[in-house]
């Protein structure tokens, strides 16, 4: 069991979109053997879409917009990595991806630098000290200078960055890079496609053959390399762990360049399965109880098979098919006959799976978010949110003979968490709120080719939408009362206030001190 355990390494791989993060994730499986040839996202000359976006809203758009989960193994390692949305209209799927893995791998595009959406991911990371790993990518292009851009990650990032390995040279100047623990040194040769013939390298910077080769970058490597031991202190694991400080590799994903430093480091330093924190205490993976966690749903997965799949995280024992596991909030057992783990949209069923696997169960209609497994303590895993949307609109039938279908379609979207469903009464008014416009798009796209409901989104101007709790059971009656046509409830039938200024969010909130308002909801 512990040997299992500590074999295993469960990431994320996170980015502003664009950054190369997809590009990146195919090519570890690439190095990871578990494809043969990668297809460039946004080739138009290569058909292949990129292994992990399967859906086809995604082939259309060249982005991705679910995470995709993919196993494979390494140096005897195996590998867990989960592919997440770039798109910031999606991040909310990120975020809750975040809880279900140890470490992360964050993508930095060396043209643009630190982006808006890569500063709020990383906060996420900080709140759990989650140990991070920059690969700054597209070196075959012109971009910042190498100490500029690990500046801005210090800064704007708000963590310590200590590169391992250093470009030499960038765009039509780029020559490879030096590893500068290591001390070797790999020659750049571009192959989109396929693992070339092993890379060139030399074994120290001192080497005279490395003049001959490279000119005059020779010296200023050496004395880049001498500026970087000066100015960062030595790499330290522990400091990594923690996630005080970040080791930076730079590189090409889309040319393979760069990835298999990262990969071979990653597999060394990446923490295994770590304690998770429940609502009664730590949980230890080696714990021989079985727990886990549904951090993400997915519906049809299989378009020919109109599948649903909860996407469960181990958390502690071992898991078993055809074993039966305890669902706390129902409180009913439960036991999976065709449990599945993942390469991308490629599913196999499993006999067992250990602490820090990801395993997909075939849903009816049970897990929602959040829900917890176990064979032990009932116990609920924290730390998954939902966030305040600031999107509204208004979801309406324009086919009426596809009612259900539109119902079926839209409750199990909403169960996915690309949208939050909020119903009005009376006339059961169904608004849908997002924190970005595209999911608007992905929802009426899947609705029509995937349940062949057709809607459209009427926009409506609320500012907030804000969750209410109250002890005092009288005020909050009072208030839902007097704002009626401002009260809905969410699919858990808790009330959410849809606030249409924030003028008036802050007025309410004054005039009723008895009620919270949330503006996340931790699905517990």
């Amino acid at each position: 069991m512990s040997k299992e355990i500590t074999r295993r390494r469960t990431f994320g791989i996170i980015s502003h979109p664009d950054a190369g993060k997809t590009t990146l994730t195919e090519k570890l499986l690439l190095f990871g053997g578990a494809i043969q040839t990668a297809g460039a996202v946004k080739s138009n000359k290569i058909k292949q879409g990129a292994t992990s976006d399967f859906m086809e809203i995604e082939r259309q758009r060249g982005i991705s917009v679910a995470t995709s989960v993919m196993g494979f193994e390494y140096q005897g390692i195996k590998i867990n990595l989960l592919d997440t949305p770039g798109h910031q209209d999606f991040a909310e799927d990120t975020y809750r991806t975040l809880t279900a893995v140890d470490s992360v791998i964050l993508v930095i595009d060396c043209a643009k630098g630190v982006e808006t959406q890569t500063e709020k991911l990383m906060k996420v990371c900080r709140m759990r000290n989650t140990p991070v790993i920059i690969f700054v990518n597209k070196l075959d292009r012109d971009g910042q200078n190498a100490f500029d851009i690990l500046d801005e990650i210090e800064e704007k990032l708000q963590i310590k960055v200590r590169p391992v390995t250093w470009p030499i040279g960038m765009g039509k100047e780029f020559q490879g890079v030096y590893h500068l623990i290591n001390n070797q040194i790999y020659f750049f040769k571009p192959n989109k496609q396929k693992l070339g013939d092993e890379i060139t390298q030399i074994d120290s910077i001192n080497d005279p053959v490395l003049d001959e080769l490279i000119d005059d970058h020779a010296q200023t490597l050496r004395d880049d390399a001498d500026l970087v031991e000066g100015v960062y202190d030595p790499f330290d694991e522990n400091s990594y762990l923690s996630g005080d400080v970040a080791p930076v590799f730079f590189g090409s994903a889309l040319n393979n360049f760069g990835v298999k430093e990262l990969l071979d480091t990653f597999v060394k330093i990446a923490p295994p399965p770590m304690e998770r924190n429940s609502d009664m205490r730590q949980v230890d993976p080696t714990e021989e109880d079985f727990s886990g966690f549904v951090f993400k749903i997915h519906a049809n997965l299989d378009p020919r098979h109109r599948d649903r799949i909860a996407f469960l995280r181990i958390c502690s024992g071992k898991f078993e098919r055809n074993k039966n596991y305890l669902h706390v909030k129902q409180g009913k057992t439960f036991k999976f006959s065709n449990p599945t783990s993942f390469m991308a949209n490629d599913k196999s069923v499993i006999e067992e799976a250990f602490p820090g696997d990801i395993v997909g169960l075939h849903d009816t209609g049970n897990f929602r978010i959040g829900d917890t497994l176990t064979t032990g303590e009932k116990i609920i895993f924290k730390g998954i949110p939902t966030f305040s949307p600031e999107i509204f609109k208004e979801l309406v039938n324009t086919d009426p003979m596809k009612s259900k279908q539109l119902e079926k379609g839209i409750k199990q979207l909403t169960d996915e968490g690309v949208a939050q469903l909020f119903t009005q009464q009376p006339g059961n008014r169904r608004i849908i709120g997002t924190v970005g416009e595209l999911q608007f798009e992905v929802i009426q796209f899947r609705l029509l080719h995937e349940y062949g409901a057709s809607c459209r989104f009427d926009f409506i101007n609320f500012h907030k939408a804000v969750w209410v709790t109250s002890d005092n059971a009288r005020q909050l009656e009072e208030f839902v009362t007097q704002k009626y046509r401002n009260i809905a409830t969410d699919k858990y039938g808790n009330y959410v206030f849809l606030a249409e200024s924030e003028w008036l969010l802050k007025r309410s909130m004054e005039n009723f001190p008895d009620l919270k308002f949330h503006f996340s909801w931790e699905v517990i």
